[in-house]
């Protein structure tokens, strides 16, 4: 276990360290508005109302990319192949998600990783796991394999990484 704080311990003290006094309490992030379980493979903003500005993608080694949700344009599952994000800003990011379950919730009446998380904007982090994690977890849960993000500049580049890694979204 590390001491350096979550991002969830970061999001909760950023939003309520800005109410004032006489703020309604739906200004505050109570710890049962982020969800996520130990071994889980996202975590989303439990509020009806809630929405997260960014998703953080976390890699197994250690590092994370944060991609705005006004940058998310088109996105696409496919079951066989995975979770395709397409992110348009100063280039074109296409992020493939390969897992299982991806659209099953993390727990009964939870919010899950496509309809109502990404769509909504409340999946605040998607992580890969490990391989002793998607094991424990087995066909209970989603579980991401791997992510993997380009960055492109062209419709044609594009089409060449999705050839090579995810040909079923080519249609």
């Amino acid at each position: 276990m590390t001491d350096k704080p979550t991002y969830q311990d970061h999001l909760r003290s950023v939003l309520n360290t800005r109410s004032q006094p006489g703020d309604s309490p739906r200004h505050e992030v109570e710890a049962d508005d982020l969800e996520a379980s130990p071994g889980a493979a996202f975590g989303y903003l439990r509020g009806i109302r809630d929405h997260a500005s960014c998703v953080e993608l976390r890699f197994r080694n250690g590092t994370s990319r944060w991609f705005p949700y006004s940058w998310l344009g088109p996105w696409q599952h496919d079951p066989s192949e995975g979770l395709l994000l397409k992110f348009s800003g100063d280039l074109t990011y296409l992020v493939l998600i390969k897992g299982s379950n991806l659209d099953l919730p993390l727990k009964a009446g939870g919010s899950n990783l496509t309809s109502g998380g990404l769509q909504r904007q409340r999946v605040l982090w998607i992580r890969e796991m490990t391989k002793e994690e998607i094991a424990n977890i087995g066909e209970r849960a989603p579980t991401i394999d791997s992510i993997e993000v380009a960055e492109l500049e062209s419709p044609a580049e594009a089409k060449e990484w999705l050839q090579k890694r995810a040909p079923t979204f080519l249609r």
